[in-house]
């Protein structure tokens, strides 16, 4: 079984984090809700999330990191040496690092893990980065890296990390029975 954690801090994007770990969740995937600023997590709009598991306790085999945006979430995941040092080391092992919104600027950007990858980010935040080249796409799967705009592309963003993770088929099964469009 596939496992990925999905890192959680103050100020997250509630959309882009829940749509993640539901539709992980839902093709299989056991997805570990990590707190990064604590055991409970509370996002920009007040809806407040309880952690599986604090950061320093994500000591297993995981086969990708999904970082959720929302500008005080991303900042609170950049600031966090736990957290960045589990991003940098699965990227390194080749892992699956998922980013969305402004955390491709602010974390993955601002701490030189994109490298020469092309990526996209909510608009404005690619300022962010140093290295690599932006688009305007939707999502972006550029080797083991993917990267999505904001909360409006959150079910392509999470269909993304299934297809990388489950293959096209459990995507298309997940994507026929959330209706999402084709």
């Amino acid at each position: 079984m596939k496992r990925a954690a999905v890192l959680l801090a103050d100020g997250f994007e509630e959309v882009e984090a829940v749509t993640a770990i539901d539709f992980l969740r839902r093709a299989g995937v056991e997805t570990l809700i990590v707190g990064v600023t604590g055991a409970e997590a509370e996002g920009g709009h007040e809806i407040r999330l309880v952690a599986d598991c604090e950061i320093d306790a994500v000591n297993a085999e995981i086969d990708a990191v999904v970082v959720p945006g929302g500008a005080d979430g991303a900042a609170n995941i950049a600031s966090s040496h736990p957290a960045m040092d589990l991003i940098r080391r699965a990227d390194a092992q080749g892992k699956l690092v998922a980013a969305i919104c402004a955390a491709p600027g602010l974390v993955l950007g601002a701490h030189d893990v994109i490298g020469t990858r092309t990526f996209t980010c909510y608009p404005g935040f690619e300022s962010h980065v140093r290295s690599g080249s932006f688009v305007e796409e939707r999502v972006v799967v550029d080797g083991n890296l993917i990267t999505s705009r904001g909360p409006g592309t959150a079910a392509e963003f999470a269909l993304a990390i299934v297809t990388y993770l489950c293959g096209s088929d459990e995507a298309a099964q997940l994507r026929q029975r959330t209706l999402q469009k084709q």
